[in-house]
């Protein structure tokens, strides 16, 4: 049976809702110390320096008796001379091998918040907070050994506090934010973040008066009592509250939204053309926000292609094709039929048009529904498409024309070089022409392209980079590449296992169909593909696939299989198989050299 820890408070144990009897403060200080160590182990040496000041005579031995106690405690049915299982002795000291800690699950449950919608954030935060029974580690308050986590843990929850009133100023609920924050200002009045929700909050409660007398209020605390004037971020939301700025109130956008939509149904005419080509607009904004939004706008894309078909005018029907610039980075096509259809369209619309920008658009089109095929129509529509565009001196028209020739960029193994060029121009171009959401595709291309050379420390800055710059776009699909990619890098399968969540209700059914968590799994075994291996496709995985293929063929001493891996991951000879910054099995050159033995 399983021991649940709790240290949100006073510490204590739990074996299926009932607390344990743990006895003496010196027998919870052993356990709390233990915890604090999160399955490492402590040498007896420093749990007897952790528990007196002036060490007595004995206290080995006393310390000794208390992990006795305690073992006792957490398995009482444990049979004698059996091996603990929780509270282990190894080399000089012990280690609690606790997997069930109320901190460690508040930490978790904040992380993963953090992926959430507001509305689903504020139930896991909500609930996070209720684990706190009162200060951590609450009768270690002057332990020295206890400190920095007691602080931590502190620190941790403030935020928490904060970032829940964060989620109801999200979901319109201000009113029921204020009297949390009002009564946490109180009790933590040098937090100038909680000055500025609760400033805010009133201020959408419709109490403009009140959320200025709190600025001033904290105002004249920061500068009376500590010396400093107020950041910038309570200064400029002063100003804005003074001045009512719309964007303090999501509610006058909404309305603004209103307003807009309406006016556009009386003027623009149910059956004009302009409204496809505004359908487009939308649906390339609705791509972005992934989930159930990416999933309508593939949906209605095709249909509003066919509709512009319909009405017989090529020049709409290739701005309809072609003002759907979403970026993409990922090699597999969520839904294949359907960008065979829109390969289709923009190939019987292109003899009729003439004007280079519009071309380009076409052809950039072909090359990204191409993706993830040999298809040499594919990567000669992507380089044309290059060309007009650098012709044009175009910044847009060419940032979306190189992710077309980055999606062409696997027509072999080993071209991860070419793939990092393009993702350094991306970044060059969306930084000078402020491109923002090519931006983020620059920054992710680099991540993946590193990943593949081994630079991992530069692939680390990228991951860093695309997140601050999604968090700021509100583009949450980035998430599921960094959290993947950092699941690679910690090469465990517990965090593989946490990354695959993300793949549920994220809108890209091509990643779920790449099985990624069954390739990630396999990358940490040294094992090859279970059965007759398809052929890889040329993507983001065929070097990890073929690595793959290459353990099974020697594993089954398949001759021809291994010659056919030889050839193919030659090129790749200088790289990892980690090209998709998800799954790395290594460096491919030792793939090669044991089936050059073999061969």
């Amino acid at each position: 049976m399983q021991v649940a820890f709790g240290v949100l408070g006073p510490v204590t144990a739990w074996r299926d809702g009932t607390e344990l009897a743990l006895k003496g403060p010196r027998h919870r200080a052993v356990l709390a110390r233990l915890i604090i160590a999160r399955g490492r182990v402590v040498p007896v040496d420093s749990l007897v320096a952790d528990l007196w000041l002036v060490p007595p005579d004995g206290a080995t031995s006393a310390v000794r008796t208390f992990v006795a106690a305690l073992r006792r405690a957490l398995e009482p049915d444990r049979p004698p001379r059996t091996p603990p299982e929780l509270l282990i002795t190894e080399g000089p000291g012990y280690a609690l091998k606790a997997t069930d800690v109320d901190a460690w699950r508040f930490e978790q449950a904040l992380e993963e918040s953090a992926r959430r919608p507001p509305q689903e954030a504020l139930v896991m935060l909500d609930a996070a907070v209720g684990q706190w029974r009162g200060p951590a580690y609450a009768e270690f308050a002057d332990a020295a050994w206890a400190h920095g986590e007691r602080s931590r843990l502190a620190e941790l929850r403030l935020s928490t506090i904060e970032r829940q009133a964060e989620a109801r100023l999200a979901l319109g609920l201000a009113a029921d934010a204020v009297p949390a924050l009002d009564a946490h200002v109180t009790e933590h009045p040098w937090r100038e973040d909680a000055w500025r929700l609760l400033a805010l909050a009133l201020y959408r409660s419709g109490r403009q008066g009140d959320a200025l007398s709190v600025l001033r209020n904290a105002r004249t605390l920061l500068v009376e009592q500590l010396g400093l004037d107020p950041g910038p971020a309570l200064q400029r939301l002063e100003t804005d509250i003074l001045n009512q700025a719309d964007h303090l109130d999501p509610q006058a956008a909404s309305q603004v939204w209103a307003q807009a939509t309406a006016a556009y149904d009386r003027v623009v005419g149910s059956t004009a053309r302009a409204r496809l080509e505004s359908t487009v607009g939308l649906l390339r904004n609705l791509a972005v926000t992934g989930g159930s939004g990416l999933e309508a706008a593939r949906e209605h894309r095709l249909a509003t292609i066919t509709a512009a078909e319909e009405l017989g005018d090529p020049n709409l029907t290739a701005r309809v094709i072609g003002l759907y610039d979403v970026p993409a980075i990922w090699t597999r096509s969520d839904d294949q039929q359907q960008a065979d259809e829109i390969v289709a369209a923009a190939e019987r619309t292109l003899p009729a048009i003439t004007q280079e920008t519009a071309r380009a658009r076409l052809l950039t089109t072909v090359a990204i529904e191409s993706r993830g095929q040999n298809n040499v129509r594919g990567l000669a529509a992507a380089q044309e498409a290059v060309e007009i565009a650098r012709r044009l001196e175009d910044p847009a028209l060419l940032a979306f024309a190189l992710n077309g020739l980055f999606m062409q960029t696997f027509y072999r193994a080993g071209l991860a070089p070419e793939r990092d060029a393009i993702g350094s121009e991306l970044l060059d171009l969306s930084q000078r022409h402020d491109l923002a959401g090519y931006e983020v595709l620059g920054h992710l291309i680099r991540l993946q392209a590193r990943s593949a050379l081994g630079d991992f420390a530069e692939a680390d800055q990228h991951a860093v980079a695309v997140d601050e710059l999604a968090q700021r776009l509100e583009l949450p699909l980035v998430a599921v590449f960094t959290t993947w990619y950092r699941a690679m890098r910690a090469a465990d399968e517990t965090s593989y296992r946490e990354a695959a969540l993300l793949l549920e209700g994220a809108g890209m059914p091509g990643l779920v169909e790449d099985d990624l968590l069954t390739l990630a799994l396999q990358s940490l075994k040294a094992e090859g593909s279970e059965g007759s291996p398809a052929e890889p496709r040329p993507d983001l995985l065929q070097e990890a696939r073929w690595c793959l293929i290459a353990r099974s063929a020697i594993e089954q001493n398949d001759l021809p299989l291994m010659r056919r891996a030889l050839a193919t991951l030659s090129p790749a000879a200088g790289e990892l198989a980690a090209g998709s910054g998800l799954i790395n099995l290594g460096p491919v050159a030792e793939y090669l050299e044991e089936l050059g033995r073999r061969c």
